[in-house]
């Protein structure tokens, strides 16, 4: 099977970390359109948060019955509270999505659903801020990307 710059884009918007921030930039860098980009990106990065979040419960109780794994979870555990249980504590599904929202590594779709389990969120909400999280994360990557492109484009 020959993978294409669609199937690239898909694939790299659904990886931890990547996500949709590093997934439309190179959609664009493929020779996609930024708005076919931004709306594979986004499909890729919207199927994370139902997958994680109801399976990522299921997954830490089998996984941390292992010593080291224990101490990974913990460990991640440990960074996704510092990064962002403040603002959701104190705000709620509001601050979830605020977390996932912002578009810098480590506050997407992946974390942001960590974090809704390590603090006991109700998934309906949680994936509903997830998900408008991750559309406005979209929105402002495919806007900067485009600056970037133009700005690039003009030095020509």
């Amino acid at each position: 099977m020959k993978m294409t710059p669609e199937l690239y884009v898909l694939l790299v918007a659904a990886l931890p970390v990547v996500e949709l921030r590093g997934a439309i930039p190179l959609g664009v860098v493929l020779g996609l359109p930024p708005w076919e980009s931004f709306l594979l990106a986004l499909l890729g990065n919207l199927l994370v948060a139902p997958v994680a979040l109801f399976l990522l419960p299921w997954a830490v109780e089998a996984a941390t019955r292992v010593p080291v794994l224990r101490r990974a979870w913990e460990a991640l555990e440990a960074r996704v509270r510092l990064k962002g249980e403040e603002q959701v504590q104190r705000l709620g599904a509001l601050g979830l999505f605020l977390f996932v929202a912002v578009p810098l590594p480590g506050t997407g779709a992946w974390s942001g659903s960590v974090l809704a389990v390590v603090l006991g969120l109700k998934r309906r909400y949680a994936l509903l801020a997830i998900s408008l999280g991750v559309v406005a994360a979209g929105l402002l990557t495919l806007l900067l990307t485009g600056g970037a492109v133009a700005g690039l484009n003009y030095l020509r």
